[in-house]
């Protein structure tokens, strides 16, 4: 599933694709947004926002796409009418006079005013987005500490985008071994100062994930196993997919574990 840096990066490209530009044709898939197309067609999108791993297209006549790419979703962005070759789905494009925004295999399309964006399920709950540049370090720390989630495990809570957004699995085990916490620690088990490292680190991961195309590890030792002709999925990350390897800090065997059916990495030693 792609997480909030990748998606705050397909936004990226969607922006500069179709921003200020009246749309020559809308498309979508499912038969209860058909009567949009119309309403869509002709209209400029005026901004591509993101909320955690969810996404806004804003048009000037007050109506928004809100998609959301759960598991399989996948944003291609193509020369005009220019359709790639594949056996994915094809749930909403976005057409203008020199770009196609092509969204495949996602099935949480809705179109929303700025009224339904207010109570809508999703938006009106999800917690504060670590990509957001307005979030600030006390807010994260005050979420932290809120007595409501003292009680549950951050293997949990870090998954929990109603908690915190934009935080996938791959950035939990992540954050999780930078920040140097057990795997099944809470809120309460840890100190002021694991507290504020974890904070720290979790917007500070998915900030650099965003910038650095994904990349999780110590950007210099990334760069440097890459030079030595190591493979992207052996350099990328500290821990996650790295089932059984040495870890980078001390050497020691990295685990993985299954745990509420989703797959989480961490380091025994560094982790105690």
């Amino acid at each position: 599933m792609p997480e909030g840096p990748e998606i705050k990066r397909a936004a990226d490209r969607l922006a500069k694709a179709v921003i200020d530009r009246p749309t020559t044709e809308i498309f979508f898939a499912f038969e209860h947004l058909k009567p949009y197309e119309a309403k869509l067609t002709g209209r400029v999108v005026t901004a591509v926002q993101t909320r955690g791993k969810a996404m806004l297209i804003r048009f000037d006549n007050d109506l928004s796409i809100y998609s959301h790419n759960q598991l399989y979703g996948v944003w291609m962005i193509r020369q005009a009418y220019s359709y790639p070759d594949t056996r994915r789905q094809l749930r909403l494009a976005i057409h203008n006079e020199k770009k196609s925004a092509l969204l495949y295999s996602a099935s949480d399309i809705e179109v929303l005013t700025d009224e339904t964006i207010a109570t809508h399920p999703f938006l009106s709950k999800v917690g504060l987005d670590v990509l957001d540049p307005t979030v600030t370090l006390e807010q994260v720390i005050q979420r932290f500490q809120d007595p409501q989630f003292q009680r549950r495990r951050w293997i949990g809570l870090l998954l929990d985008q109603h908690f915190l957004s934009g935080l996938g699995n791959y950035l939990r085990s992540e954050v999780l071994f930078v920040a140097r916490i057990p795997p099944l620690y809470r809120p309460m088990d840890c100190t002021p100062e694991q507290i504020q490292r974890l904070a720290e680190v979790s917007i500070a991961l998915a900030h650099q994930s965003y910038h650095y195309n994904g990349i999780t590890n110590d950007l210099q030792l990334a760069q440097m196993l890459k030079d030595e002709g190591k493979r992207r999925k052996d350099y990328r990350h500290w821990v996650f997919n790295r089932w059984g390897k040495p870890c980078y800090v001390c050497k020691t065997a990295i685990v993985k574990e299954m745990l509420g059916g989703r797959r989480l990495y961490y380091c025994p030693q560094c982790q105690r």
